[in-house]
């Protein structure tokens, strides 16, 4: 390996770092539910709240910092908020009740999404077109991987020791990470790229951003995605376990094959953006998308008690999420790239809260098989639509 692709993978490797933050910080803590509610006297609905808390913190945040690092760099505000997740982290470990603990959770969100934002506006001041997407491959890849892998640690961390321990590990990756970036990682916005009006008027930038019909189409996609991915992940336990009485280990190894899809697509993506523009991927990956959610619903109908017949198209399903993503997104950020934090910003919120506000529907329905394919059907057919009404974009590969 060459010193230079050696530097490289350490720089992909660290915004991935950056990246997944949010995600770990949410998904670690969830097997700690039911502790958290009985160890603090309350119960599972105000438990709850503080997920979500975390998540509306989180689009605050990114409204906040995208602005911030268009104005000030990236590297100022990734390191305020990343201070802020540290700390916040250090003082869920001792939180006395379940309020205090949902309002801590509430900043903490505020503080990490500075991690996510600021590594999208970095890829998209770095590269352009499909290099961008080729890296923002590997940075959906770790964020994808992040709600089946983080839960398993996470239970593995407050079963042999306690939930308040999950906070003292998410300090730990917090302080590597706002360490090592502030080390390691070149300021990539300098004084003479950055926003000139006062931040009073730089907010504004938002409204010319959601006016664009192009832009929002290509954000909400992504977030579309991502509402599919997260009502696999909140509805699997009650499908395969209860559904198909799974015991606990097979569980894990159904996630972990799953898992496996989100890693080759991601590698796919990877190698087909060197010859493809990342919108002409999306044209030809989301209806297959759309055709493998369909078979998950069909398989529930027809051969309702064949484990095989539903895992097969749910796997190609998870692949193809993990080629839409980093596509979907590298696209958007590519229309305004003279702001692009606060492009990533309005792109993360909107991820937030689509799926924040469709994945609990699959609970709503029963959490059964019909239900989750049936829901990550509708969700991946509209982004397919809207991608139908995105024109194509002329430019080089890659390769």
């Amino acid at each position: 390996m060459t010193v230079p692709n050696a530097r490289f993978i350490g720089f992909v490797t660290l915004l991935g770092a950056m990246a997944a933050v949010p995600a770990v910080t949410v998904d670690m803590y969830l097997p700690s539910l039911p502790e958290v509610a009985a160890d603090l006297n309350t119960n599972s609905a105000q438990a709850s709240a503080t997920i979500t808390g975390m998540l509306i913190g989180g689009a605050i945040g990114q409204i906040l910092v995208g602005t911030l690092s268009d104005k000030f760099g990236r590297k100022a505000p990734f390191a305020a908020g990343l201070l802020i997740h540290t700390l916040t982290s250090v003082a869920c470990i001792f939180a006395p009740t379940i309020t205090s603990l949902i309002g801590l959770r509430v900043l903490q969100g505020v503080g990490n999404a500075a991690a996510k934002v600021t590594s999208m506006a970095i890829i998209r001041d770095r590269f352009q077109g499909a290099r961008a997407a080729a890296i923002m491959s590997r940075l959906m890849l770790v964020i994808g991987l992040a709600p089946l892998l983080a839960p398993t640690i996470g239970g593995f961390i407050a079963a042999h020791w306690h939930w308040r321990a999950v906070f003292v590990v998410l300090a730990i990756i917090g302080a590597l990470v706002l360490v090592t970036t502030l080390l390691v990682m070149p300021e990539t916005h300098p004084a003479e790229k950055r926003m000139k009006e006062p931040l009073s008027r730089a907010f504004r930038t938002y409204a010319v951003l959601v006016r664009d019909r192009q832009f929002m189409a290509l954000a909400v996609v992504p977030a579309l995605a991502l509402a599919a991915l997260f009502s696999y992940v909140s509805a699997s336990p009650f499908v395969l376990r209860e559904g198909f009485g799974l015991t606990e280990k097979q569980f894990a190894i159904i996630f972990a094959i799953n898992g496996i899809g989100i890693v080759l697509g991601a590698q796919i993506n990877a190698r087909l953006v060197k010859t493809m523009m990342p919108l002409s991927i999306l044209r030809r990956a989301m209806p297959i998308e759309v055709l493998m959610a369909l078979g998950v619903v069909l398989a529930a109908v027809l051969a309702p008690t064949s484990l095989l017949a539903i895992s097969i198209p749910l796997f190609f399903v998870l692949a193809l999420n993990a080629v839409v993503m980093p596509n979907a997104t590298a696209t958007a950020l590519s229309l305004h790239g003279d702001r692009a934090g606060s492009a990533a910003a309005v792109v993360g919120a909107t991820q937030v809260g689509l799926a924040g506000l469709i994945s609990p529907v699959v609970g709503l329905l029963g959490s059964t098989a019909i239900a989750m394919g049936g829901l990550i059907a509708i969700v991946v057919s509209i982004g397919y639509l809207l991608i139908r009404l995105v024109p194509e974009q002329d430019g080089p590969s890659i390769a």
